[in-house]
């Protein structure tokens, strides 16, 4: 069986960026609507902390609210970016079909693990149509814990995974990848810090630079 191959989303197969500011505007003008919120919506602090789990960013994004606060706003910018999404504001990476079927004519299995919520998820596989070609996608909230690593085993237990590779743009993906003893490969997008992408074992600047380095490892 060729090497499994689990992808992030947001910032590796999803381009984020391009509905992340109307959604956190969206979402904090409802705050200040409601007095909850003075000044600007804190889309710099959410770039740097994106791809954590979305408990620690809103305990980051909002550290004087508390927890109640934090679940109703999730719930409120989950819908903002699914609406946006739906809306066709959002793109996926250049070359990210063309990976992907790449990737299914030469049988390696494809899975995504994402730190995000299983309705945005959803929604982006959806109107992507990427069915065609992830057999599975995996949600942090499908794990007890928030660790990316747990749930990178989950998807090699649930598929009886023996090697695979793990596509990011974040530490949590290439360190879920060495717990596991996956290999990692750091896509250095819009997300990804220079000091982070250090600790993969390849880094791309683009996805179809995946195919290269598979063909090249035949």
């Amino acid at each position: 069986m060729k090497a499994a191959m689990i992808f992030d989303m947001d910032g590796t197969l999803f381009q984020t960026d391009r509905i992340l500011e109307a959604s956190l505007h969206d979402t904090f003008q409802l705050l200040r609507d409601e007095d909850k919120w003075e000044g600007d919506a804190p889309i710099e602090t959410y770039r740097e902390i994106m791809g954590v789990p979305l408990s620690d960013v809103w305990k980051t994004l909002l550290p004087m609210h508390p927890i109640h606060v934090h679940e109703r706003v999730n719930e409120l910018f989950q819908d903002k970016l699914i609406q946006n999404i739906m809306g066709g504001m959002g793109a996926l990476y250049p070359h990210t079909e063309d990976l992907l079927a790449y990737l299914t004519e030469r049988g390696f299995p494809i899975f995504v693990a994402s730190n995000g919520n299983p309705r945005y998820l959803e929604a982006i596989v959806d109107y992507y149509s990427l069915d065609r070609w992830i057999l599975s996608c995996y949600s942090i909230d499908d794990v007890d814990s928030e660790d990316k690593g747990e749930l990178i085993r989950k998807v090699k237990e649930d598929h009886d995974l023996s090697h695979g590779i793990v596509i990011g743009d974040r530490r949590s993906d290439f360190k879920g990848a060495e717990a596991n003893e996956f290999l990692s490969i750091g896509c250095a997008f819009e997300f990804s810090q220079e000091n982070e992408l250090q600790e993969a074992d390849v880094v791309v600047g683009d996805l179809i630079e995946i195919r290269d380095y598979l063909e090249k490892m035949k």
